[in-house]
């Protein structure tokens, strides 16, 4: 990087849906004023953040610390390359899921709508301040602040089957960070004295003369502490947190959660390990070949489920694993591939759950198997339900090629011909269990009460955003330099 500033922007951003949380939770009696509220905060968000995208393509960093504790240790925020493609999807997603969250909570007329909106922008607050973090402690402190807010959004319907998926969520994601990163992280500033994240992906913080299993122990705490990033054993809560509002499911597989762990495990591999250390102590193939187990255990699993929100969790599980593959290659193209999946499964897979939510109100239906001829009567739902599983497959022309093609070229480059025998059969996997769905609902014979009252499309508030989502899939898979050139600025 160039220049390294102090931003008061930074700030800004990480404030403005802390206080859109508390302009919802004032203006909760009157339920227009609630959801513009969240509308503005989700606009000031966005801006605030797209602002800082000709400062970070110029090459500078702009950093904003708060306080420090001691030397290498404070509390910090910092916006470079990687930190951006991650805040610009969130905050952007967040604006067409205030709309989509309005229609779908008003037509199943659901409870506590002023508390779903208040932790919804307390979750947000929390994955823009782990986009933004500028050292191990501030990510680790709002990982933390993620767990904790959504853990109302899964117990939404405060139902038995929502305490106990809210219980498994937020026991997996604790445990998993207390216990494993932060042991690590006292670790890492005992040896290094610093808990800053480099500015560079090649040398990482950790000094030389460290042993080398300390280090592959620290590594190991890392990628499994990080549990949110859905790798296997350490997946069970992803699916389990299903029973929340589809809103909330969109929310913690495309945008936040789920997002928040996977950008977490690339951020230390990238920028607390490093591609050369990683590289010399031989972490980057080895941890490709164990998440590979993920993306098709998950995928296989994914087959046998009929329940359609399922189905897109364990598809979630398997798809995330591409990111930690493709930086795990220690490739150029690679990591650029595994980064730029990021912003590309997000609005592929924001869809998928927004077309979820739209059958299920406009029909009631949760299985894939009572689906058969919906299509035909929401051709606009089903439609953009198959364009993102397009992009699922990675078929071009959605966004989703671009990940399979950088990430096999990434192969290629390391050698790893097992790599790119499970990208294969991942896409073939991913065809399986996402073609049925289609199928189905433009082919399949509707049900005698489906033929005789078919149902009709969902509210516009919830069509317009995820026809906007599978239409900005398509047009990152036509035009991928947008993310394209942060991906390609991290690794340089």
């Amino acid at each position: 990087m160039k220049d390294t500033l102090p931003d008061l922007r930074l700030l800004l951003a990480v404030l403005a849906p802390l206080a859109g949380a508390g302009l919802v939770m004032a203006t909760g009696r009157r339920p227009n004023l609630r959801e513009s509220c969240s509308l503005l905060a989700a606009l000031t968000l966005f801006g605030i953040t797209a602002s800082l995208v000709p400062d970070v393509l110029a090459g500078k960093t702009l950093r904003y610390t708060l306080f420090e504790l001691l030397p290498g240790l404070s509390f910090a925020l910092r916006a470079d390359p990687l930190s951006m493609m991650f805040a610009l999807a969130a905050s952007f997603l967040w604006i067409l899921t205030v709309f989509y969250a309005a229609g779908y909570m008003r037509s199943l007329e659901e409870h506590g709508q002023t508390r779903f909106n208040t932790c919804f922008a307390l979750a947000i607050f929390g994955a823009i301040g782990c986009a933004f973090s500028d050292n191990l402690l501030t990510l680790y402190l709002f990982y933390e602040i993620v767990s904790v807010t959504t853990y109302p959004l899964v117990a939404h319907h405060q139902d038995a089957e929502g305490y106990e998926g809210a219980r498994k969520y937020i026991t997996y994601l604790t445990t998993t960070a207390k216990g494993l990163i932060l042991p690590a992280m006292v670790l890492i500033y005992v040896l290094s004295g610093t808990l800053d994240f480099a500015t560079s992906v090649h040398p990482g913080i950790l000094p030389s003369g460290v042993h080398n299993g300390v280090i592959a122990a620290l590594y190991v705490c890392c990628i499994l502490g990080f549990a949110k990033n859905g790798i296997m054993p350490l997946h069970h809560w992803l699916p389990g947190a299903m029973v929340a509002p589809t809103p909330v499911s969109a929310l913690l597989h495309a945008v936040a959660v789920v997002k928040v762990g996977v950008f977490s495990t690339v951020r230390v591999m990238l920028h607390v390990f490093g591609v050369d250390l990683m590289a010399r102590l031989n972490l980057g193939i080895p941890t490709a070949y164990f998440v590979s187990i993920t993306i098709l255990g998950a995928s296989i699993i994914a087959l046998s489920k009929d329940n359609l929100k399922t189905r897109l969790a364990y598809s979630t599980v398997s798809q995330l694993s591409y990111i930690i593959l493709g930086v795990a290659l220690l490739t150029p193209t690679g990591i650029e591939g595994g980064l730029v999946h990021i912003a590309n499964h997000a609005f592929s897979k924001i869809t998928l759950f927004f077309c979820a939510g739209a059958i299920y109100v406009a029909s009631h239906k949760k299985n894939i198997s009572e689906m058969k001829g919906l299509g035909r009567a929401m051709p606009w739902t089903f439609g953009a339900f198959a364009i993102a599983a397009l992009s699922m497959i990675g078929a071009p022309p959605v966004a989703g090629f671009v990940t399979k093609l950088y990430l096999l070229i990434g192969a290629l480059d390391a050698g790893a011909v097992g790599i790119l025998v499970v990208l294969v059969a991942s896409t073939l996997l991913n065809a399986a269990y996402f073609v049925p769905v289609v199928y189905h609902g433009f082919f399949g014979q509707p049900s005698e009460q489906d033929a005789h009252h078919p149902p009709h499309e969902a509210p516009l508030a919830m069509l317009i955003p995820l026809c906007l989502t599978a239409a900005l899939s398509v047009a990152l898979g036509l035009y991928p330099d947008f993310f394209l050139q942060f991906a390609q600025a991290v690794v340089k």
